[in-house]
């Protein structure tokens, strides 16, 4: 099942979504797998912030005109992508790394928890017949402007998540064989 499960996960995209909303119990139920994640250490450095509703509107605002003052050749459709996408997901998750105060494991080993943490979301989604799609802009960097963030968090990207009526596409991948040594 798991294996049909890790083989189906596609990205889905904002433009794909329709209309449907999604239940704050079926948010609360993706969250909870994401706190699953394998975390070295315990530190459990996933963090989220969930938006719906205007907070979404008020993010693609947000992105659309930090594009505009930060791109030095802004194209007016990237400026609108930004507005519109968040307004067609059914919620959007910020993915936040809490860094741990003691430095008890490498950086990278904190950013490889959470991104476990949202394959488990992403998982739990699919499983679900919601579609998902995690985006890190550039902007991103700029998104403790945007909402309050601790010492030591850092935004990663953002999580949208929708139902669509599209037709999902199988997958492709080239041979595992052909990535892969044995060692005797």
């Amino acid at each position: 099942m798991i294996f049909d499960l890790i083989k189906n996960r596609r990205s889905v995209f904002p433009a794909q979504y329709n209309d449907k909303p999604i239940a704050k119990a079926d948010i609360e139920k993706i969250l909870e797998a994401a706190n699953w994640a394998p975390t070295h250490k315990k530190t459990e450095p996933w963090r989220f912030r969930v938006l719906q509703g205007e907070s979404q509107e008020k993010l693609g605002l947000f992105l659309s005109l930090k594009y505009l003052e930060n791109d030095p050749n802004p194209k007016e459709f990237k400026a609108k992508k930004l507005i519109e996408n968040p307004k067609r997901a059914g919620a959007i998750i910020a993915i936040c790394m809490q860094r741990d105060p003691a430095q008890s494991v490498p950086e990278w080993e904190e950013v490889a928890a959470t991104a476990m943490a949202v394959q488990n979301m992403w998982l739990c989604c699919t499983d679900m017949g919601i579609g998902s799609y995690w985006s890190s802009p550039g902007l991103i960097k700029h998104m403790h402007d945007f909402f309050e963030m601790n010492n030591g968090e850092a935004c990663l990207g953002f999580f949208y998540m929708g139902y669509t009526d599209e037709p999902i596409p199988e997958g492709e991948r080239t041979p595992i064989a052909d990535k892969v040594v044995w060692m005797d």
